[in-house]
């Protein structure tokens, strides 16, 4: 094969597809195109070397493109781990519901808890203030009676004194 043949070498692409294992972009991967170009550049043609770079850099690239499966797969991981985050965004969601609302809850009990103590109070308040009218209402009612017992008293005095003119005119 002479130099110029090879500029004049064309790449045709069958037109039926051909099967290409699933891992080839691994196995491609392994093998950096370094190394190839290494291998072109010790031959004895080195006035070739350009055509071989552009070689070199198609192998490289035909080497990272993913063939339809992977890239399935790989939007398949892509959807998987979105629908993880959005998952584990849903719990902590409805994690920090859960704590707002037992913090309302408790809240809510300890006001309970403030209003009956206070309506307890008021019913003490209340129930005193009760029993001090009812002693208040009593001890009336008796000095009532002291008052009605000293009148009657200082008018059976005043019958019977011979000083019952002075003390009418006192009154």
């Amino acid at each position: 094969m002479v130099p110029g043949e090879l500029r004049g070498l064309h790449y045709l692409a069958p037109e039926n597809s051909i099967l290409i294992p699933a891992n080839l972009g691994m196995m491609q991967n392994s093998i950096p195109s370094f190394h190839f170009n290494t291998f072109l550049n010790s031959l004895p043609n080195s006035h070739i070397t350009p055509y071989a770079n552009e070689f070199a850099a198609l192998s490289s690239s035909i080497s990272n493109n993913s063939t339809s499966d992977e890239a399935e797969e790989q939007q398949v991981n892509v959807i998987d781990e979105r629908k993880q985050r959005r998952m584990i965004s849903n719990r902590e969601s409805a994690r920090r519901s859960r704590m707002r609302k037992q913090k309302h809850l408790d809240e809510l009990w300890s006001q309970v808890i403030r209003l009956r103590n206070e309506n307890h109070s008021l019913i003490d308040k209340l129930n005193h203030a009760s029993e001090s009218h009812d002693r208040v209402l009593q001890e009336n009612a008796r000095l009532k009676e002291e008052a009605a017992d000293l009148r009657q008293m200082v008018s059976d005095i005043k019958i019977g004194s011979p000083y019952s003119i002075a003390f009418r005119e006192l009154e």
